[in-house]
């Protein structure tokens, strides 16, 4: 108990990093992925063409992959030289961005077309169609996989230890090569494990509310 109540801090810094990258994810990304899913149903091709092109490198390449590009290759290109928070949180948003927009994508195509025609009867513009017909319907629709990307969200956040950041999974790391033992490891399972179970408590939460407001 007591070597748990000395390493403790070091988790809980670790701990704040991790819920900042977390949420700064989560905030950022979801709106962009409605602003692309709607780039994917844009009546301009090279629009539609480039987003498509976007969503599948950031969904058919590792995150751990675009992480390390990121931080490491845009300086050995010359183009820029990020932060490591920045560098990741950059990376994340990308990732999730795309992830997000192909759910919000299939909550937008599962609107029945029948109320887009009703939306244009009652004189509504493309935009207000969608803000007051269609994303209601969205929300509610992709609420269980967007929850299901929340927790992963979670999980993937122990990625960033890859380039040296001080996120909880690192804090664990160096516990346990100073110590060699395993009971840091065992604690940021623990608190990992914390983090779903809140996260997906909220979720069904929101997604309760949902179902009895819409």
């Amino acid at each position: 108990m007591h070597y748990i109540l000395e390493i403790l801090p070091s988790l809980l810094d670790g701990l704040k990093l991790t819920l900042g990258v977390f949420f700064l994810t989560l905030i950022i990304s979801l709106p962009l992925g409605v602003i692309v899913s709607m780039a994917q149903r844009s009546r301009f091709f090279a629009l539609r063409w480039i987003t498509n092109i976007y969503i599948t490198i950031m969904r058919g390449t590792p995150l751990l992959l675009q992480i390390v590009f990121v931080y490491y290759g845009l300086s050995l290109a010359n183009i820029t030289v990020l932060p490591r928070f920045e560098a990741v949180v950059l990376t994340f948003v990308l990732n999730y961005t795309a992830y997000f927009a192909e759910i919000f994508r299939g909550g937008i195509q599962a609107v029945p077309a029948g109320q887009y025609a009703g939306a244009r009867v009652l004189g509504m513009n493309k935009l207000q169609t969608f803000r007051y017909i269609a994303l209601p319907q969205v929300i509610k629709t992709v609420m269980p996989s967007v929850g299901n990307e929340v927790i992963n969200l979670v999980k993937d956040t122990s990625l960033v230890y890859v380039i040296g950041l001080g996120d909880l999974m690192r804090a664990g790391t160096i516990d346990v090569a100073r110590d060699v033992t395993l009971i840091p490891y065992l604690l940021v399972g623990a608190f990992y494990l914390l983090l779903t179970m809140i996260f997906t408590v909220i979720m069904r939460y929101i997604e309760k509310r949902l179902n009895y407001y819409c």
